[in-house]
């Protein structure tokens, strides 16, 4: 007889020993005093601060948003009741859909259940509508990227992190004439890098290849409306298909594309991933769609947020911590190690009530551990020397590394 459980565990064991083993922290966000929360642990309920939350902006607990939620719920009661296709598609859905082609300068939108799906079904669907597609994807894109070309079954080519020349190697490589994806991100999550949107949408058109921009790390955060570094740099119309998600700069959950009505209107019919499953929430698309009707008319979310990250920036390296630079809004601090990185987030929060998640492999490459800060408007800069002190206090006892002078 084969014990199933029993190789499961052996694999939990495997994954333990070389000290990325996930643990969830059990957290509740207290209404209106982000980025506070009750932890429940083995220390009994405490209140904590979160400093790795993807609700960059906090628009999670804005008073537009929770009453927008409100309301739906009185008039539409808690669920969708079923697909989009079959009676799942409320006045809720069809307003956002068209805010959000609005937000990207695009004639159409498709809202998915999260960014994880928007991708996976978007670029599987467009690989197995294109025949004899081929899909050039940065080498540092997101695993829901990874995934959906992995399904679409198309050739496929990985070209070098934001390298053009490579880039243009393999379309080159390519020939004119055969139909072409380059799928890249603008903010990529982890480094906190910046795709170089308008060169890449250059080479697309050199070359007669279709552009897919992930912005799930930018929109609601860049651009004059919140449109994402895509808005920001003035090359949205560039952009075939933005994939954008509603759970980070929006404060909600979802995902969704901007594109050209017919690109939207093949992937709505041919999309297993958008026809099978039920659509959101309408009390989820309300809040999002306040959240971003409010973020397309209030600049200040958006530069209260950048100064955050400016800032702490700044304190961790005059601690000469070893923070990795970008452009971006993401601080990532290098640990190096899985273990000592575990170890490094258990003190923080056990001893300093801090909550910071470890980023171990398979999310990072191994060797390039670190805890990613996120700070948000809402961060105070008292906040951020309490977070620069512990970690600091913690750094030289686990033996870590700081950056030289």
């Amino acid at each position: 007889m084969i014990d199933y459980a029993a190789l499961a565990q052996a694999e939990v064991e495997r994954i333990r020993g070389e000290g990325r083993y996930r643990e969830f922290a059990d957290i509740r966000r207290i209404q209106g005093k982000f980025p506070r929360a009750q932890h429940f642990g083995p220390q009994g309920e405490r209140e904590i601060t979160v400093w790795c939350s993807n609700d960059y902006l906090g628009m999670g607990q804005h008073p537009d948003v929770l009453s927008a939620m409100h309301g739906a719920v009185d008039q539409a009661g808690a669920g969708s009741g079923g697909t989009r296709n079959i009676s799942g598609t409320t006045h809720y859905h069809v307003e956002l859909e068209q805010e959000l082609a609005s937000l990207h300068g695009k004639n159409a939108a498709l809202l998915f259940t999260s960014g994880y799906v928007a991708n996976l079904a978007t670029l599987a669907t467009l690989a197995s509508l294109l025949q004899d597609c081929l899909i050039l994807s940065d080498a540092d894109n997101h695993a829901s990227m990874i995934e959906g070309i992995r399904h679409g079954r198309s050739d496929k080519v990985v070209w070098r992190h934001n390298d053009l020349a490579d880039l243009e190697r393999h379309l080159q490589s390519a020939g004119l004439q055969r139909p072409k994806i380059i799928a890249f991100e603008s903010v990529y999550s982890m480094d906190g890098d910046i795709a170089p949107i308008g060169d890449i949408c250059a080479l697309a058109r050199k070359y007669n290849a279709l552009t897919y921009l992930d912005e799930v790390h930018a929109v609601g955060l860049y651009g004059p409306g919140g449109g994402g570094i895509a808005e920001r740099d003035g090359v949205a119309d560039q952009v075939d298909i933005i994939e954008g998600t509603l759970a980070k700069g929006f404060g909600l959950m979802g995902g969704y594309i901007a594109a050209d009505a017919a690109l939207v209107d093949a992937i709505r019919c041919s999309a297993s991933g958008f026809i099978f499953t039920t659509s959101l929430a309408p009390v989820i698309v309300a809040g999002a769609l306040a959240s971003v009707r409010h973020l397309r008319s209030s600049q200040k979310e958006r530069d209260a947020h950048q100064a955050a990250a400016g800032a702490l920036r700044r304190i961790l390296l005059g601690r000469g911590l070893p923070v990795m630079i970008n452009d971006s809004h993401i601080v990532p601090v290098m640990v190096g190690d899985p273990v000592l990185c575990k170890s490094l987030t258990d003190r923080l929060l056990e001893e300093f009530t801090i909550y910071v998640q470890p980023i171990n492999y398979p999310t990072v490459a191994k060797g390039s551990e670190r805890i990613r800060l996120t700070p948000s408007p809402l961060h105070t800069e008292a906040d951020m020397h309490v977070l620069a002190d512990a970690i600091d206090c913690l750094w030289d006892s686990l033996g870590l590394h700081r950056q030289a002078a």
